[in-house]
C-alpha cells in the first residue's frame, strides 16, 4: 500500500529538524509544491504537533513499548511520534490508518524487522485511550512540563520570572497554531492603489481578513491560507510575518532622509519592512554570515527595496562605519527565540539555561558597538523575540548603567500603540506574549542619545 504524500513528507522533514538541526518552519514554506493543499494541510499539523507534543509522545510510547524510547532507532522513533499523535490528537484520522502508515513508515525506512514491533506498540496505544504519563506525577513543575511538554528547567524558569500560573498559561499557548499575518510590501505600496487591489483580490478569493490590533496596516489571515497567498509572496507584494515583529520597525519610525542601520538584518524581515515604510530613507543592512547576506539581497529585490545597502559585519567587534552617523538604529539581537515556540517548536528541545547567558553577554556586546554608530539625538531600539528577562530588561539595564550618555523612551508613549496600551511594561518598554496578544513574543525597548 503506498505511502500517504502528507505523511511521508512529514516523516522527512522531522527527520532533517532531528539529524540537521534544521527549522520545520523553513522545511514546511520550501516543501513540495505537487502536494495537494490537503496535503500540505496535514503534513503542516504532522510535523509542527509532533514537535510540540514530543515529551509527552516519548514517555507514553515508552510505556506502550516497555522500554526507553532512546534506545529505538530515529526513524521508528519518528513513525511512532507520528502515529500516536494521529491517535490521540487527530479524531478524524482513523486508528486503523494511523497505526498502518507508522508501520508503513518504518517498512520504507528499510527497517522491516522493526515494523512488528511498531506494530504492537501503536495497537496497544489503541487497547489503552486513556493512558496519560501525566496523571501519577504530582510535582506541580514536572507534571506541567509534561502536561505541555516543554523541558522541566524551562517550566522552573518561567514560573520564577513570571508566576507559576503565567507559565503555565504561556506553556499551553505555546501548544497552539500561530495565527497567519502579513504585510504589503514596498513594490505593493510604491504604486496607487495596488495595496486596496491585494486585499479586495484575497477577499474575492475567499480569504477572510482581519486588521492586526496592535501593529499598523498589518493583516490577520483567519482561516485557511490558499494558494493566492503563496503566489502573492512569491511575487513580492506581501511578506507573512507575525503582527509583534512588523510592530518593532513602525516603533524605529524611521523618517524621510534619515541614516538606518539594521545591526542584525538577515534574514530581512524587519529591514524590508522599514525600507517600505520609509522609501526615503537611507537604510544599511549588515549581517554576520555572506550567505544569509544573499538572502537579504534576493529579499529587499524581490519585495522592490531599492534604498537597502547590505554590508556583511560582525556587530560583536567594532563595525565598520564612522561614530555617530546613523539617525536610527536598529539592534534585533540574535536570542534564544523562547517566544516564537509555536512557530519553532524545536527550539524547546534544543536550548539549554548555559545558551541564555551566553546569549545575553552577546546580546550586550551587539548593543555597545550599535550605540557608537547613533548620532547625538538619533535612537537606539533594541529587540528580541525572547521572553527572557536576562536577555531583554538585564541587557538593557546593563547597557544604561554602562552608557550614562542615553536616555531611555518611553514607547509606552508612541502614537501606534493607541490601541495596544496593554503592552507596555512599567518601564516604558514593549512586551508582546503568545498567551496575552496571541502574538510572538516579543521585548522592545528604545534609547535616545542626547544632543
Amino acid at each position: 500500500m503506498p505511502l500517504s504524500p502528507a505523511r511521508r513528507a512529514a516523516f522527512e522533514i522531522l527527520r532533517r529538524v532531528e539529524d540537521e538541526s534544521a527549522y520545520a518552519s523553513s522545511l514546511l514554506a520550501t516543501m513540495d509544491e505537487r502536494l495537494r493543499d490537503d496535503d500540505r494541510g496535514l503534513c503542516h499539523e504532522l510535523v509542527l504537533g509532533v514537535l510540540r507534543q514530543q515529551l509527552w509522545l516519548d514517555r507514553a510510547l515508552e510505556h506502550f513499548a516497555n522500554r526507553r524510547l532512546e534506545s529505538v532507532d530515529l526513524p521508528v522513533r519518528l513513525a511512532l511520534r507520528l502515529g500516536l499523535y494521529q491517535l490521540r490528537f487527530l479524531s478524524r484520522i482513523p486508528p486503523s490508518a494511523a497505526v498502518n502508515e507508522s508501520v508503513n513508515l518504518v517498512r520504507a525506512a528499510g527497517l522491516k524487522s522493526a515494523a512488528t514491533f511498531a506494530n504492537a506498540v501503536l495497537r496497544r496505544a489503541t487497547r489503552e485511550p486513556d493512558y496519560d504519563p501525566a496523571a501519577r506525577v504530582s510535582d506541580p513543575i514536572e507534571k506541567l512540563a509534561l502536561e505541555t511538554s516543554h523541558p522541566s528547567w524551562l517550566i522552573e524558569r518561567w514560573a520564577n520570572a513570571f508566576g507559576f500560573a503565567e507559565a503555565a498559561a504561556l506553556a499551553r499557548a505555546n501548544n497552539e497554531p500561530a495565527p497567519s499575518a502579513f504585510r504589503l510590501t514596498a513594490k505593493a505600496t510604491r504604486k496607487k492603489g495596488e495595496a486596496q487591489r491585494i486585499i479586495n483580490e484575497l477577499t474575492a478569493a475567499g480569504v477572510e481578513l482581519r486588521r492586526s490590533k496592535i501593529a499598523p496596516n498589518s493583516w490577520r489571515v483567519m482561516g485557511h491560507r490558499p494558494a493566492l497567498l503563496r503566489s502573492l509572496t512569491s511575487d513580492g507584494l506581501i511578506y507573512l510575518q507575525d503582527e509583534a515583529s512588523q510592530l518593532v520597525s513602525h516603533l524605529l519610525d524611521a523618517q524621510p532622509g534619515d541614516r538606518v542601520l539594521d545591526v542584525c538584518a538577515a534574514p530581512g524581515s524587519k529591514t524590508t519592512h522599514i525600507g517600505a515604510l520609509a522609501p526615503q530613507a537611507m537604510i544599511v543592512a549588515g549581517e554576520l554570515y555572506e550567505h544569509r547576506s544573499r538572502i537579504l539581497r534576493e529579499l529587499a529585490v524581490t519585495q522592490g527595496n531599492d534604498s537597502i545597502q547590505v554590508v556583511v559585519a560582525d556587530a560583536t567587534v567594532d563595525l565598520p562605519f564612522a561614530d555617530a552617523s546613523f539617525d536610527r538604529v536598529l539592534v534585533d539581537a540574535p536570542c534564544s527565540g523562547t517566544g516564537t515556540l509555536r512557530r519553532n517548536p524545536e527550539i524547546r528541545w534544543r536550548i539549554q539555561p548555559a545558551d541564555i547567558a551566553e546569549l545575553s553577554s552577546k546580546q550586550g556586546r551587539i548593543l555597545a558597538h550599535a550605540a557608537e554608530m547613533v548620532r547625538p539625538g538619533g535612537i537606539l531600539l533594541y529587540s528580541t523575540c525572547s521572553l527572557e528577562r536576562d536577555e531583554n530588561e538585564a541587557v538593557a539595564a546593563e547597557f544604561v548603567k554602562e552608557h550614562a550618555g542615553f536616555v531611555q523612551l518611553r514607547l509606552a508613549n508612541a502614537r501606534i500603540l493607541d490601541a495596544a496600551a496593554d503592552l507596555a511594561t512599567t518601564s516604558g518598554a514593549i512586551r508582546t506574549w503568545p498567551h496575552r496578544h496571541d502574538v510572538d513574543g516579543f521585548f522592545m525597548i528604545a534609547f535616545q542619545r542626547p544632543v
